[in-house]
């Protein structure tokens, strides 16, 4: 189910009309009671005349290589009427605690957990963003949000205007609110060890999802304005690096690859056998029947859709699918 969020709304408000919608194109999810690191559901949409890939990623909050990524054989200027367009909603949640704020840098994605009061469920709330490029870099590891700004003002550092003097495009030393302003009308600011970053807007909606900023993370102007009115300043946030996802479902054998993100922040090709030794890091001592040549095209096709690549080796109920090798770890890439 999808929620496009309002900034006056409370938690408890946002949750009751979250919950009470479809069942596709959900950007918050109740956390499952058994544990389970996997949420939502892929779903399709019939795309019109007039859309582009990137009008339909905004109106589902989905990022550009999101989007695209899902539905390969579609041009993405021109998708043309009455195409089945490939709404990707199934995710494993990344590893670590569930708490706070978590910015997965290969997925160009923001996982949000909020605290639950009284009675409300738990619940995870995740959209896309963009992150830092070249040497620009988003910084990993753990940080806070340490102010909440509203109509930020925006004082590009000394490099940025040097940068843009350069190309023939200077910069004032202050940009004010307004439809100039790349920080958007909401900005979250975070501290890291060697300096400041933000969660912020922006005035490019449509370069969401990619690697393109100077460090900060990026959101649509309606996402940042809803996950600015609901966490409070001090939230813990984390930064990570995680292009392999792994998770067993009902005895089933779960991977979900993205493109992995050096560290200028680019995304890469896919090295398969750093993929593989990640996999083989998630299986730990699992014994499983998998599917090796189904894992190593899901770790090269990194289109971020989670597939089911084997089944638990003592699962009664699920045949492991032909060619499918009984392992307790990913075998190397030849």
């Amino acid at each position: 189910m999808k929620y496009r969020s309002c900034p006056t709304l409370l938690l408890s408000a946002l949750l009751s009309t979250v919950l009470a919608a479809p069942a596709a194109w959900a950007s918050v999810y109740e956390l499952p009671t058994d544990g389970s690191p996997v949420v939502g559901a892929d779903s399709s949409v019939k795309s019109a005349y007039e859309d582009t890939l990137t009008d339909i990623a905004h109106r589902y909050s989905l990022g550009y290589y999101e989007i695209i990524r899902a539905n390969p054989s579609v041009d993405v200027w021109l998708p043309g009427a009455g195409k089945d367009i490939v709404l990707p909603g199934r995710r494993i949640l990344p590893p670590g605690p569930r708490t706070g704020i978590v910015v997965n840098l290969p997925e160009h994605r923001l996982y949000y957990y909020p605290q639950p009061h009284g009675g409300e469920k738990p619940v995870v709330i995740t959209y896309p963003v963009s992150i830092g490029k070249m040497d620009w870099r988003t910084p990993l590891g753990a940080t806070d949000v340490i102010a909440k700004i509203r109509n930020p003002a925006w004082y590009p550092p000394e490099s940025i205007r040097k940068e843009h003097a350069a190309n023939g495009d200077p910069l004032p030393k202050v940009v004010g609110p307004g439809p100039d302003n790349p920080l958007g009308d909401f900005a979250l600011r975070l501290e890291a060890g060697h300096g400041e970053y933000m969660i912020h807007g922006t005035n490019n909606p449509t370069a969401v999802g990619m690697s393109v900023t100077h460090g900060c993370i990026r959101m649509y102007p309606e996402d940042v304005a809803a996950l600015f009115a609901i966490v409070p300043v001090g939230t813990k946030v984390r930064l990570i690096n995680e292009p392999v996802k792994v998770s067993w479902v009902a005895g089933e054998l779960l991977l979900e690859a993205h493109p992995p993100v050096d560290e200028e922040g680019q995304s890469v090709e896919p090295d398969l056998q750093l993929l593989s030794a990640k996999l083989h890091q998630a299986l730990g001592d699992s014994s499983a029947a998998i599917r090796w040549d189904l894992a190593r095209a899901t770790l090269q096709a990194a289109n971020g859709i989670p597939t089911v690549v084997g089944v638990a080796a003592d699962n009664p109920d699920a045949a492991p699918a032909p060619q499918a090798s009984t392992a307790s770890a990913a075998p190397r890439s030849r």
